[in-house]
């Protein structure tokens, strides 16, 4: 069975380590986000596409739920002692990543095959694609202003209120090379359990993502970020309470009016699945607490796949 996965935040790169788990690894394609790219120090930042390399390849640090595993942070910590710019967390491990992208991509590189060639130097089998080569980032609407994404996000620890999103370059922005064929040739379509208005939102304002989506031939099943209403880590609740009206399935499923078939929700959410329409709710229990845990959250959302 052929999977393609929308995914992007630690929530996503999470359950996309459950979906190879549960199926072989060479038959998944996840497909990341990349309006959260920022450059730090003048090097070009992925953290969602890197997130879910660092999962694939198991090199995640799973008690911080970002990075790497066995981070050092001395370059940061000279970066601080002059002054220079910190407040983005680029630990020394990680650093050696983005100077092979940034150079790379200085010299005309698109950042797929960059990507490409990062995935295939960390062993990792499953095929990761940028949603486009193009530049396409995050800003975020606040009474403080517009903000980019990371700015609001990690210097000011999302606590402003989010009045509205907008995408910068999703109007020109094309699929990058593969997005296309693997939604086309998939059997079932993942959205992973990331914030929809900041993870999965921007991969669809890249409009032929969107078209080839509402006009799949095969199922659509999104995960619900929410257990009981909440966000595990994160703002998705917060947004969703002031953007969509509330934090129920229904209004997690709204975010996706017309794109899905079905949505797997945590067993917290059983009582509340009224307004779903023609979507149909996955009771399941969604927390991804370990290994085992996440894989069973994978093997509910392919479950929704007829034999």
């Amino acid at each position: 069975m052929k999977i393609c996965v929308l995914s992007g935040g630690v929530g996503g790169a999470r359950f996309v380590q459950g979906v190879v788990d549960a199926t072989a690894p060479e038959d998944v394609t996840v497909v990341g986000n990349v309006g959260d790219d920022v450059e730090v120090l003048g090097l070009h930042v992925s953290p969602d596409l890197d997130s879910i390399l660092y999962a694939l390849a198991r090199a995640n640090d799973e008690q911080r739920g970002w990075g790497r595993a066995g981070e050092t942070w001395r370059t940061l910590e000279t970066v601080a002692s002059l002054s220079g710019e910190s407040w983005f967390r680029l630990g020394d491990l990680d650093l050696g990543l983005h100077l092979v992208r940034t150079q790379a991509l200085r010299a005309g590189e698109p950042l797929s095959r960059v990507t490409a060639r990062l995935a295939a130097s960390f062993g990792v089998a499953t095929a990761l694609l940028p949603a486009t080569d193009d530049r396409l980032r995050t800003f975020i609407a606040t009474a403080a202003g517009e903000l980019p994404f990371q700015e609001w996000f990690v210097a000011r620890g999302h606590r402003d209120e989010v009045d509205g999103l907008r995408f910068e370059g999703a109007e020109t922005a094309a699929p990058g090379p593969g997005v296309l064929d693997a939604l086309a040739g998939a059997d079932v379509v993942l959205l992973a359990p990331s914030n929809p208005y900041v993870s999965i939102a921007p991969i669809l304002a890249v409009a032929a993502i969107r078209d080839a989506l509402a006009a799949r031939r095969v199922p659509c099943v999104a995960v619900s970020p929410l257990i009981g209403g909440r966000a595990v880590k994160g703002p998705a609740d917060r947004m969703l309470a002031r953007l969509a009206g509330g934090t129920s399935p229904a209004h997690v499923a709204g975010c996706y009016e017309g794109l899905i078939d079905a949505i797997v929700v945590d067993e917290a959410d059983a009582h509340d699945l009224d307004g779903l329409g023609r979507v149909r709710p996955i009771v399941a229990r969604t927390l991804m607490s370990d290994e085992s845990a996440r894989r069973r959250l994978a093997e509910a959302a392919l479950g929704a796949v007829p034999a």
